[in-house]
């Protein structure tokens, strides 16, 4: 691929949350999924990864009340939920007789990172094939009830899912972070109070902009919390509330110990 064609799928990069009423080919899925780990880095070649392809409506229900009851699971024709997995591999290790691993924090971490990089290959493959994607953050706060749902055995956890099909809308595209803020030369580069004032200037406003147009309610709501600015908003009861946070750390500990990652 031309590094022209490669930067513009990139560029194209768009959460979709909107579908059109029309299949994804299981097959090509398949393909897409197949090539898409073999053209992905893997910790050890050990492929310590899953993925369960959801179509089914009645499981995808239930995935939908999981999600946080977001629209675009039901809308969708596809979830995929990649999970990190080392279940297969210590089978496989057991059946050789060989010393047992995997069955510790590191491998939680190893096959985590793997499940992510695989997922990130898979999204650009699919968005090449002209279809939408959009990650589902609520993985990590539903973990449990999403492995019990996907029936995941021991040393298998779900670690994020995306929607998947035909693009029923075109959202503009979501701004970034200047380069300046997150590449570093060498050494890690710590800013300033003025640079994160200037780093986050545009972002503040463009973003403050657009949670502020979704709607009257939000911006009541927003102003009954007395929120002010962008950051308060991310940190509010109606985004990422720390204690939510807290509360699902709890959980996502008690999953790891009950799945065997943790001693």
């Amino acid at each position: 691929m031309p590094d022209r064609h490669f930067s513009n799928l990139l560029n194209a990069h768009r959460s979709i949350r909107q579908f059109v009423d029309r299949p994804v080919n299981s097959e090509l899925i398949d393909r897409i999924l197949e090539e898409s780990l073999q053209g992905s880095s893997s910790s050890g070649n050990l492929n310590m990864v899953s993925v369960i392809k959801t179509f089914n409506a009645e499981r995808k229900t239930r995935l939908y009340e999981l999600h946080f009851e977001q629209p675009m699971v039901l809308q969708a024709p596809l979830v995929l939920t990649f999970c990190a997995d080392t279940f297969r591999t210590r089978q496989w290790l057991a059946q050789r007789g060989a010393r047992l691993n995997f069955g510790n924090l590191l491998s939680y971490h190893v096959a985590s990172f793997d499940a992510i990089i695989l997922s990130q290959t898979v999204a650009l493959a699919l968005e090449s094939h002209g279809m939408g994607i959009c990650y589902m953050g609520t993985t990590l706060h539903s973990m449990k009830e999403i492995s019990d749902c996907l029936e995941c055995p021991d040393h298998c956890v779900p670690v994020t899912s995306m929607v998947v099909g035909w693009p029923a809308e075109q959202p503009t595209q979501r701004d970034r972070l200047p380069r300046e803020a997150w590449i570093h030369n060498e050494r890690y580069r710590w800013p300033s109070a003025d640079d994160i004032d200037r780093l986050f200037k545009d972002r503040e406003v463009k973003g403050w902009n657009r949670y502020r147009s979704m709607g009257d309610e939000i911006v009541s709501e927003m102003d009954q919390l007395g929120i002010t600015s962008l950051a308060q908003y991310y940190t509010s009861d109606m985004k990422y509330a720390p204690q939510v946070y807290e509360q699902d750390s709890e959980k996502l500990r008690q999953l790891l110990e009950a799945k065997g990652f943790l001693p």
